[in-house]
């Protein structure tokens, strides 16, 4: 079922008429923030262990894998996006860019970045577990809220019901993953 859901936006997108008039670099830009938005999928579901047949740790290292996989793809789609229309995309990092979904995708993009960034110096901070979990978390809740409006808001190739239903699906399996997360740290603290 995953697969479905992951592959269909993909596929919808890959038979967009809008297509026959773009560059292949901005294509594949295109379909870098595509498989940036379904990993977003995978990734709570990985993590909160919501995928049956795995065990923790083997959704915990999956996690891992493909989180670097979705910092690939949002390079891929800033990169790409960059050699095609160097302008635009300096105006979107400086939030000066006319179109709104614009600063969403930057919001989520920087969001991104600083999870990864908090999993490489995990260690190096001495973050406590917890401490860590809540942070993480944090820019995981940006990074899919960003990347949902993003998404709903670009009119472009992808197919409008497959794009919100994966936008819808994002969000719901974020909010379920997280909520999970903050229920096990509030319930872990002695109650006065």
């Amino acid at each position: 079922m995953l697969g479905i859901v992951v592959t269909v936006p993909i596929a919808a997108a890959a038979a967009s008429p809008l297509l026959a008039w773009r560059e292949p670099i901005y294509i594949g830009a295109g379909f870098a923030g595509i498989v940036a938005l379904a990993l977003l999928l995978v990734q709570p579901l990985l993590i909160g262990g919501k995928l049956p047949g795995l065990s923790p740790l083997r959704s915990r290292h999956l996690h891992r894998w493909t989180g670097a996989l979705l910092i690939a793809a949002v390079v891929g789609h800033v990169v790409g996006l960059w050699i095609t229309s160097p302008p635009d995309v300096v105006d979107a990092l400086l939030f000066v860019s006319p179109t709104p979904f614009s600063a969403w995708g930057v919001i989520a993009m920087w969001a991104v970045f600083a999870a990864a960034l908090v999993v490489g110096l995990r260690r190096r901070l001495h973050l406590r577990p917890r401490l860590w979990r809540l942070i993480h978390a944090g820019f995981a809740i940006t990074t899919g809220a960003g990347s949902v409006v993003h998404a709903v808001l670009i009119e472009g190739t992808m197919e409008t019901f497959s794009k919100i239903a994966l936008c819808v699906l994002v969000a719901v399996a974020t909010a379920i993953v997280v909520g999970d997360l903050l229920l096990k740290e509030t319930g872990s603290r002695p109650r006065s």
